[in-house]
């Protein structure tokens, strides 16, 4: 039997019911999802595991999951990502949460395993380490689990090499392919969410700065955006060609991270690689210059390295450590290398949150109903769902389109007409 719970603190369920309040006001898509499960009940008699960041939005993903019929447990998927009042609110409504901020890695694998000891039919995971854990150390499960959702690129990447080994052994959603996903959740919200944990770690000023982002995928583009109209002044390191290609022509400078180092003031990781920034690349930089990661794992800056390289190591604000070099120059280090966005601030607004929720609910949904033709590889989910999605959302702000005439419908689908 395991626990029912293991937060940090029950007397802070109160603000988390009105933080969950206040989120479901402003995630309407997610909620006419959750109607439609109210009714149809897809989950009934099956139990969903969930490794995701334990925020105010996601407490509204498990309350659907719940209404759909579903006995849900969660636990966190980062140790600084937890909102502890969340958390509280979620333990008292008798769900099985386990999850609080700054567990340790033990504590953090511990959680993980009781995650697992649920024995879930569906997972749902944010960077693949509890599909991972499954895998590699509880086999036993593989044959009751009908599939599971992935929520990040970094997870997916994962899953993608899991299915070259051949090692995956269950069908996964990967739910970042999602257009109202990876071209909302991380554009719009890592853009806003990592300048959000920037500005309240250093309350720096943006104008003006030199503002190195590591990587022009999604979240890189909306990093850029965002610091950009702060008055940054941008340039963009990459490997690949193509994103290197677009990032000249959106008038951003380009160059390698050996260059960037010398004249950045602020950089900020978002590639789901490792060692982006390297102590070669600290031992260059300008004094005060300040690092960040919004990448899923606290692997893309070498904050091994610079903790060796550091005469001395000390936490001048809330997550916010100055580390000082040998000659007394001095770096700045946001959120322990972890996500910023969820370290330091609050993640993605809501109403992004509801976009990527309702792509978990749905994929949870779409998993139940074609568990017996679905192979053990990685999936998106169908053109049509996005669109639902999309529309949900025109919905929620009262936005209304265009549809095509009959006469429209079927010129596009014919070739006979030309010049």
């Amino acid at each position: 039997m395991i626990k029912p719970y293991e937060v940090k603190d029950m007397k802070l369920s109160s603000q988390g019911r009105m933080n969950l309040e206040v989120a479901e006001r402003n995630m309407t898509a997610l909620l006419h999802v959750q109607d439609r499960f109210k009714k149809e009940k897809p989950f009934k008699g099956l139990r969903i595991g969930m490794a995701l960041h334990v925020t105010k939005e996601t407490g509204v993903l498990v309350r659907a999951l719940i209404a759909g019929g579903a006995k849900v447990a969660i636990t966190g998927c980062n140790p600084l990502s937890t909102q502890d009042d969340v958390a509280s609110a979620l333990a008292d409504e008798g769900i099985h949460v386990y999850a609080h901020k700054g567990e340790s890695n033990k504590d953090y694998y511990r959680f993980l395993k009781y995650i697992i000891e649920f024995k879930p039919h569906i997972t749902i995971d944010d960077g693949c380490d509890l599909v991972s854990e499954i895998h590699k150390n509880h086999p036993n499960l593989l044959g009751t689990i009908l599939g599971g959702c992935e929520e990040t690129t970094t997870g997916v990447i994962r899953l993608k090499a899991m299915e070259r080994d051949k090692a995956l052994k269950y069908p996964m959603i990967a739910v970042n392919d999602n257009k109202t996903k990876h071209l909302m959740d991380n554009y719009y919200g890592t853009g806003q969410s990592t300048i959000d944990g920037l500005l309240r770690a250093s309350n720096m000023l943006f104008s003006g700065k030199t503002f190195v982002v590591a990587g022009y995928g999604s979240c890189g583009k909306g990093v850029a955006l965002r610091a950009s109209g702060l008055g940054a002044n941008v340039i963009i390191t990459e490997v690949d060609s193509f994103r290197a290609l677009q990032a000249v022509m959106d008038g951003y400078r380009v160059m390698p991270m050996s260059e960037a180092c010398e004249i950045g003031d602020v950089f900020v990781t978002v590639t789901g690689n490792k060692r982006v920034i390297r102590t070669e690349h600290m031992k260059k930089m300008k004094s005060g210059a300040i690092l960040a990661n919004s990448g899923h794992f606290d692997a893309e800056i070498d904050v091994d390295g610079l903790t060796q390289m550091s005469k001395s190591k000390r936490r001048v604000r809330p997550y916010f450590d100055e580390y000082v070099l040998p000659g007394g120059r001095f770096i700045y280090l946001a959120g322990e290398g972890r996500l910023v966005n969820l370290a330091v601030a609050e993640g993605h607004p809501s109403e992004v949150m509801s976009l990527s929720f309702c792509g978990q609910a749905l994929a949870c949904e779409y998993i139940v109903k074609n568990s017996k033709k679905l192979q053990a590889q990685v999936y998106s989910l169908p053109g049509e769902i996005d669109t639902y999605i999309s529309d949900l959302q025109l919905k929620a702000m009262n936005v209304r389109i265009d549809s095509l005439t009959a006469e429209q419908k079927k010129y596009l689908q014919s070739w006979q007409e030309g010049t």
